[in-house]
């Protein structure tokens, strides 16, 4: 975009020169008296419109007559329309941002006491093109866990999975374009692992954290695993406790959040069927207990 043009169009005083342009070419002295300025000062703002390209002038005797070149402003006009195409496409990221908006709004309206979101659930169902073994292995294998384990627009920046009862789970964001972690981390979680029947069903619980660490919630979390004739249907259920007034924010992005998280995951499970070998072999890794 035409940097030098969005400088000239910036004060208001060019953009009344401008809309009386629009009407047709005129003199210095009459802009000055219609826009209600001193001439010198209405020179200098055409000068600045001329050097940027939106108008050109001509001399006419006495006067020097302005007139408007429209092909700029129809180019300027054409850029922002596809910035607002960009931001306005259908499933984008401000659709999501103002889908969180009206969630957030409703959550902070009814977080008035304590415990005020217990006994919450929300559910999930995925189809996925993988077989049940390799679905097991991304619910449980730090390395593959960090392929999808993040909304979009976000990064796993610390993970701990510990697959056992009682099992270690640490898990905190970073924003994806926060490359060194200098930001500040969009959200951690800690918890413990409480059920593994491998590639039949995981069960932990997670808490994100307060600013000043304490627990703003308890997620109840079940992954249950069933083989299908194209790979497996993945069913998981969430079951909030120990909610706390503050933990409005974190509530209203479940649905969101964890929705994208999984279709990251449908996402990667079939680009990994596309492509045979990518999945990462983690099965000799090690823990730390």
């Amino acid at each position: 975009m035409d940097a030098p043009l969005l400088a000239a169009l910036a004060d208001p005083a060019r953009w009344r020169l401008l809309s009386l342009l629009a009407e047709r070419p005129r003199s210095v002295g009459v802009l000055a008296q219609l826009a209600g300025a001193r001439q010198p000062q209405t020179t200098k703002h055409l000068q600045t419109l001329e050097r940027a390209g939106v108008v050109t002038s001509q001399r006419s005797g006495q006067r020097r007559i302005y007139a408007l070149r429209p092909g700029p402003l129809r180019d300027l006009a054409v850029a922002l329309n596809q910035l607002a195409d960009i931001a306005e496409r259908a499933g984008g990221p401000y659709e999501t941002f103002d889908r969180y908006g009206t969630d957030l709004d409703v959550e902070r309206r009814a977080a008035q006491t304590h415990r005020w979101a217990d006994g919450r659930t929300f559910s999930f169902v995925r189809s996925l093109t993988a077989r049940t073994e390799l679905v097991w292995r991304h619910l449980t294998e730090e390395p593959l866990l960090t392929r999808w384990w993040a909304p979009e627009g976000l990064r796993v920046s610390e993970l701990v999975f510990q697959p056992r009862p009682g099992g270690r789970i640490v898990l905190a964001y970073h924003d994806v374009e926060d490359t060194d972690g200098s930001d500040l981390v969009v959200g951690r979680a800690e918890g413990a692992v409480e059920e593994l029947r491998p590639v039949e069903r995981l069960a932990y619980r997670l808490s994100p954290l307060l600013p000043d660490g304490g627990l703003a919630f308890t997620a109840h979390i079940t992954f249950d695993l069933r083989p299908t004739d194209t790979g497996t249907r993945l069913d998981a259920h969430w079951r909030l406790t120990d909610s706390t007034v503050q933990s409005a924010d974190f509530i209203a992005g479940i649905e969101i959040g964890f929705g994208q998280s999984l279709d990251k995951l449908a996402a990667v499970l079939a680009a990994d069927a596309h492509n045979p070998g990518t999945t990462p072999d983690t099965r000799s890794f090690s823990w730390d207990d």
